[in-house]
């Protein structure tokens, strides 16, 4: 037998305007994002945001539904709209951020394994990092690529 250990790597801020410019559009872009969220029953919105090689800034916002589990996850509503009007870009990196009654939360909101799993599949896709952005009020975290937050990925098809 053989001991083995995971390093995960992140940068952390206190505030998003220590980001620089083009990451502290994107948080911006997820916090306004949360605006979409419908979230009746649980009241957690989380907003995304995923920039394109073009440039181009696509939201998402959770969407809730009475017959769970019908709703769907902020980053992949913006993963996947982003992947329809985009199909011939990669995505470069997604910020999201979560709060209770739309007040965002002190610590990072961070994606269920199955919107970690999607990022997985579209860093794929691109064949280069996806970074990550999980933004909270009094702190955010930056991961430079999706193997970061998801490690052993799923990728054995």
């Amino acid at each position: 037998m053989t001991n083995k250990q995971i390093d995960i790597q992140f940068e952390e801020y206190s505030t998003i305007d220590e980001l620089n410019a083009e990451d502290r559009e994107l948080a911006q872009a997820a916090i306004e994002g949360m605006r979409g969220s419908y979230a009746p029953y649980s009241h957690f919105n989380v907003g995304a945001a995923v920039r394109m090689s073009n440039g181009q800034i696509v939201r998402g916002a959770n969407q809730e539904n009475a017959a769970f589990p019908s709703g769907l996850c902020a980053e992949r509503t913006a993963m996947f709209a982003a992947g329809a009007k985009y199909p011939d870009k990669d995505m470069c990196s997604l910020a999201l951020c979560g709060g209770l009654y739309g007040r965002l939360t002190d610590e990072p909101a961070t994606p269920c394994g199955a919107c970690r799993q999607v990022m997985a599949q579209y860093q794929a896709k691109a064949g280069r990092p996806m970074s990550v952005i999980m933004v909270g009020a009094k702190k955010i975290w930056k991961f430079a690529k999706v193997d970061d937050i998801l490690p052993l990925i799923f990728d054995s098809i």
